[in-house]
């Protein structure tokens, strides 16, 4: 079981080495469902919300006051940090919450492997993560060396493409129930390469999103196209790509390999 978890190590280590990020404690609780499966239970779907709610390793409040003040500008340590941060956090939080941990390993590395990027924007977003672009040019370590005015160019565009993202859900007023479940609909996705049981991912996936549409029926009554919105949100996170990610946030503790995610023996 530990060996997936390898990611820890491989992509952001450094940070937890350093004393910034004390590591939690998975519990590894199997969320077994009795008496059958009441999807469409309400007790159910809002317990299964508590629980990935309860499985966030790092309340919004606690990544730091930077992230409350869209107009701080952060330094490229900060920067660095605070991403380190959130992607630990989003790997813990798929660690802890219902039925994931009792996928097959190479499931849930296939899963974080394809998705971790989109839960990182969704972290990025909830926290309201200032996105200056010249520290961020500096954290990609653009401002090193010399560069071509198309290499400029083209990580402008890849960074107002990031913002772009984190805007439109920021300007949705997503709540923290809504953020869980998005990136549980996130996570829980058929796409990945090799999965042994597509349509029990399919199923979990399908679970999130009723959960979803359940609670933005109650708690939004008066927003009817709001759960619509929220889901809309979701494919255009895949144009912010995982290499773009790590060159912006990660360059300066050096480029994680994917191979990190294999299990041993794999």
């Amino acid at each position: 079981m530990q060996a997936v978890w390898d990611l820890e190590q491989g992509k952001y280590g450094f940070a937890v080495q350093r004393g910034r990020m004390p590591p939690t404690q998975p519990t590894h609780g199997q969320f077994a469902l009795t008496n059958g499966d009441p999807l469409n239970c309400h007790s159910y779907l809002s317990g299964y919300i508590s629980l990935l709610l309860r499985a966030e390793p790092y309340p919004t409040s606690r990544f730091g006051s930077q992230c409350m003040q869209p107009n701080n500008i952060m330094g490229i340590e900060n920067i660095c940090e605070l991403a380190a941060r959130m992607l630990f956090s989003a790997v813990e939080w798929a660690r802890n919450i219902p039925f994931f941990p009792d996928l097959q390993i190479t499931d849930q590395v296939a899963l974080l492997r394809l998705t971790w990027s989109e839960l990182f924007v969704l972290n990025a977003a909830q926290c309201s993560m200032p996105l200056h672009v010249a520290p961020l040019l500096a954290a990609a370590g653009l401002h090193a060396s010399p560069m071509s005015a198309d290499r400029v160019v083209a990580f402008m565009d890849h960074i107002r493409i990031f913002q772009e993202q984190v805007e439109k859900l920021k300007a949705l007023h997503v709540d923290s129930a809504e953020y869980s479940c998005l990136k549980a609909i996130v996570l829980f996705t058929s796409d990945a390469c090799g999965l042994s049981d597509v349509a029990h991912v399919e199923s979990l996936q399908e679970k999130s999103q009723c959960a979803l549409e359940e609670y933005v029926r109650s708690q939004y009554p008066n927003q009817p196209t709001r759960f619509g919105k929220l889901l809309l949100r979701l494919p255009s996170l895949r144009t912010v790509s995982s290499s773009v990610i790590e060159q912006l946030f990660f360059v300066r503790l050096g480029h994680p390999s994917t191979a990190a995610l294999r299990p041993s023996g794999a």
